[in-house]
C-alpha cells in the first residue's frame, strides 16, 4: 500500500508510521496524494513529514522519542500560499495560511521538496477555481431568488378590496311644462355629456355609466 510513496527515497518506516495514523484521519472522498519525509544530515531517528491529500496539508511531528506522533493539518481553502527554499543540503518546504500562521520542515531531499511544491499549487489551483465556481453559483441562485421575489410582489399580489365611495347618481331634473322647442336629438347629447363628465370625474363606475348610457338611448 505505501510503494508508491517510496518512489522519491522516502525513509520506508516513516512512511509506514504515517500512513498508518493518516487513514484513520481521512474523511469521505480525501485520498493520500503524496508524503514527503525529512532526512536530517546526522542523527534521523525521528523525522517529520508532511503529507498532502486532495483536501488538506498535514506536518506529521514524533512525540515521546517516536513512540507517539502528532499533526497539524490545514485545508486548501486557508492556505495563502506554498514556498519551498532548496540550500546546500536538502531543501525547506512551508506554508502560510489566512491567519498569518507559518509552518514548514526542513531537510527535506530537494525532489520530494519540489514534489511538495508541484502538487500543494495543483491542489491550490483546483480550490481557487473550486470557490470561483461556488461564488458564481451563489450569485446565480440570489439573482434567480431576487427576480422570482419580485415576480411574486410585483405579479401575484392579492387584489385590495377598494374602499366603496359613495356614488353620485345623477339627478335629472323634471321636463319643464312649457313645451320646449330644442330637438330631442340635442337633449339626448347633452344628458351624455353629462354623464360622460360624471363618469371622467370618477364620481360614477364604469358599470354605472353603461347602464345610464344604455336608458337614456333607450328612452330616445
Amino acid at each position: 500500500m505505501i510503494d508508491k510513496f517510496l518512489r522519491d527515497e522516502q525513509d520506508p518506516k516513516a512512511v509506514e508510521k504515517v500512513y498508518s495514523r493518516l487513514v484513520d484521519l481521512l474523511t469521505t472522498g480525501e485520498e493520500i496524494i503524496y508524503i514527503a519525509v525529512q532526512k536530517k544530515p546526522i542523527v534521523n531517528l525521528f523525522p517529520d513529514c508532511i503529507a498532502i491529500t486532495n483536501k488538506r496539508l498535514l506536518f506529521f511531528t514524533p512525540a515521546n522519542l517516536g513512540l507517539s506522533i502528532k499533526f497539524v493539518d490545514f485545508v486548501w481553502k486557508d492556505i495563502v500560499d506554498v514556498f519551498t527554499k532548496e540550500e546546500i543540503i536538502g531543501a525547506v518546504f512551508s506554508v502560510k495560511t489566512t491567519i498569518g500562521t507559518e509552518m514548514g520542515v526542513d531537510y527535506l531531499p530537494k525532489i520530494q521538496a519540489r514534489k511538495l511544491y508541484q502538487y500543494a499549487q495543483e491542489r491550490k489551483e483546483a480550490e481557487r477555481e473550486a470557490r470561483r465556481l461556488r461564488e458564481l453559483e451563489e450569485k446565480r441562485a440570489e439573482s434567480g431568488a431576487l427576480n422570482i421575489d419580485h415576480a411574486s410582489n410585483v405579479g401575484f399580489q392579492p387584489p385590495v378590496a377598494a374602499t366603496p365611495q359613495p356614488v353620485a347618481v345623477p339627478i335629472i331634473p323634471p321636463a319643464p311644462t312649457a313645451p320646449v322647442e330644442e330637438p330631442k336629438k340635442d337633449e339626448l347629447t347633452e344628458k351624455l355629456k353629462r354623464l360622460k363628465t360624471l363618469f371622467e370625474s370618477g364620481l360614477i363606475s364604469q358599470e354605472e355609466y353603461n347602464h345610464k348610457k344604455l336608458e337614456l338611448l333607450s328612452d330616445f
